[in-house]
């Protein structure tokens, strides 16, 4: 069993009752466990468990039943330690279960698990009865762990079986029903979000789309700019200007990819504007498709002031998914557009640069510029007449 020793729980926050006495409880580690059952100190869940001659039963140290009587308490290292003496487990804090929240963690991953073998998304309902939680209970839960509403979750799988079944069937019409749609108007009603472009576009490599892009050279190297009739739909930085458009190609394997014209030249400029002065991109309209919460996060962090930067923990916080830290992450790194969409203003908990798509230095250069440009008008501010 692990030492009872540890600054955690050795310094009581409540003294030990008068009915404690050096004669009672001689075993220091017994003294600093009863400490711990007063705080009801969930950090030793698990290290130990305690039981109460007058109740019959045995508990957790966070169980929230009333404080028992010193004398009736015993201590045990394990449930089944406590049952060989004799006692039940409580039925208020279920110490032979695993701890609360695996629970409800294996019960989302389970409802999960049920919506990708659907064929038809479950209702909510039907999920939460099958995991043994309430409707309300388990649509906030899931919301928590997963970071997306069952219904979104339940979107965002069909639309990574329709990507499958439009590269493997003979037929759009074949992939639909295959990917969980049940009918064709409730599939051409999502297909923009869901593929960002004509389905038969989309299988075939983008063909029949029409992308204008344009290159440049800037203080971070090279910068591609594309754009479909919607608005820009990537924004990408590198060393070679080359390279930036066969990534392009390969991603649009299929679509008409033309140079921009001078109108689109217009476009290309204010990007490049929008590296000194990032308000100057505010205005450009966005091609961007993803998940529900994808565009949630992708909106959040258009809303980041320049020069200011936030943990992924607080912007999971800010879009009201304190949990949701590592699909915040993914979300980020799933972000085609430089600049624009500001996932460089995202960093790690101690403020340094983490991980960035078109390179950590640029990462960090864009940073220090913002920050520079941030406190240049403080300073003329505070400069006197």
């Amino acid at each position: 069993m692990p030492s009872l020793t540890s600054p955690m729980i050795s310094t009581p926050t409540l003294p030990t009752p008068d009915v404690t006495s050096a004669s009672a409880d001689p075993s220091p580690v017994d003294q600093q466990r009863w400490q711990a059952v007063q705080r009801r100190d969930p950090a030793c869940d698990g290290l130990f468990w305690y039981s109460v001659k007058s109740t019959g039963v045995y508990c957790k140290p966070s169980c929230g039943a009333r404080t028992p009587l010193r004398k009736n308490v015993a201590f045990h290292a394990s449930c089944a330690a406590a049952e060989a003496a004799g006692f039940r487990p409580c039925k208020r804090c279920r110490p032979d279960l695993p701890p609360l929240q695996e629970r409800q963690a294996e019960a989302i991953a389970q409802a999960c698990r049920l919506i990708d073998a659907a064929e038809q998304a479950p209702a909510t309902v039907d999920l939460a009865q099958a995991v043994g939680l309430s409707r309300f209970h388990f649509h906030r839960l899931f919301k928590v762990h997963t970071g997306l509403t069952p219904k979104a979750y339940g979107d965002a799988r069909r639309a990574q079986r329709l990507r499958q079944q439009l590269a493997s069937r003979a037929s759009v019409t074949e992939a639909f029903y295959e990917a969980g749609f049940n009918s064709s108007g409730g599939f051409y009603a999502h297909r923009n979000a869901d593929l960002g472009m004509k389905p038969a576009a989309y299988r075939h490599g983008g063909r029949g789309e029409k992308i204008r892009f344009a290159v440049a050279q800037c203080w971070l190297g090279a910068l591609l700019v594309a754009a479909t009739e919607q608005g820009i739909c990537a924004v990408t930085l590198g060393e070679d200007a080359d390279a930036l458009v066969q990534q392009l190609q390969d991603r649009f394997s299929q679509a008409e990819l033309a140079p921009g014209d001078a109108a689109f030249e217009q476009t290309l400029a204010q990007v490049l504007a929008a590296l000194d002065d990032p308000q100057r991109g505010a205005a450009l309209p966005l091609d961007v498709r993803g998940t529900a919460f994808q565009q949630r996060v992708w909106r959040a962090l258009r809303e980041i002031p320049p020069g200011v930067t936030l943990s992924y923990a607080e912007l999971a916080t800010r879009i009201g998914q304190p949990a949701a830290v590592r699909a915040v992450a993914s979300a980020c790194a799933r972000n085609e557009i430089a600049l624009l969409i500001p996932c460089h203003r995202i960093v790690r908990q101690d403020g340094s640069p983490s991980g960035y798509r078109w390179g950590i230095e640029r990462k960090a250069a864009l940073l220090a510029r913002e920050a520079v440009a941030r406190q240049q008008p403080a300073a003329a501010s505070a400069e006197p007449a």
